[in-house]
């Protein structure tokens, strides 16, 4: 018996460019000093996945055509916009003229569990999430209008940061979209 192989339409995906076009999320993903290229290929794959609209690279991060970002990023880094910005604080800046709102990931005296935290349509986000081993700097803890965390019950309280992301972004697809 012959498997058909079902062509992109057939499984409801778009192509690059009508998605591209498509309408994404009011939703960026800011990658704070991630030091690996395969968690960064990830949020691309995630970014794209969940329709967020923008990555933000900043500091260590590698941004494409770094290799280890192109091999896990399997193609999102020509459907999701990037940039990167060499200054955190021009990058806050600019967020904050933009009424986008600061979502730290990170676990602070002050965080919210991320299941209790609800986005509104009418807010733009961009999603902060840290380096593997530090976090999230503290320029944009300090900056943050909240920081959610995902609640645990393991020893070790803290996940890779690109299922982290996976577990946010789904969050904020779910509770912005008819799914």
């Amino acid at each position: 018996m012959e498997v058909k192989k079902l062509s992109l339409k057939e499984l409801g995906r778009p192509s690059l460019e009508s998605y591209k076009m498509a309408e994404k999320l009011n939703c960026i993903v800011i990658a704070d000093n991630i030091r690996s290229g395969q968690n960064i290929g990830a949020l691309f794959r995630n970014a794209d996945a969940f329709g967020f609209s923008h990555i933000y690279l900043t500091g260590i991060s590698p941004v494409p055509p770094n290799k280890e970002v192109l091999k896990t990023a399997l193609g999102a880094t020509e459907s999701v916009a990037w940039q990167y910005f060499q200054d955190e604080e021009l990058l806050i800046k600019w967020l904050k003229d933009n009424h986008v709102k600061l979502v730290v990931v990170e676990q602070t005296s002050a965080s919210t569990s991320l299941g209790a935290f609800r986005p509104n349509l009418d807010e733009k986000y961009a999603i902060v999430l840290g380096n593997e081993v530090d976090g999230v700097s503290p320029v944009f803890i300090k900056n943050a209008d909240l920081c959610v965390e995902i609640p645990q019950v393991g020893t070790k309280h803290s996940l890779n940061v690109s299922v982290c992301a996976g577990i946010v972004m789904w969050h904020f697809f779910k509770e912005l979209t008819a799914i």
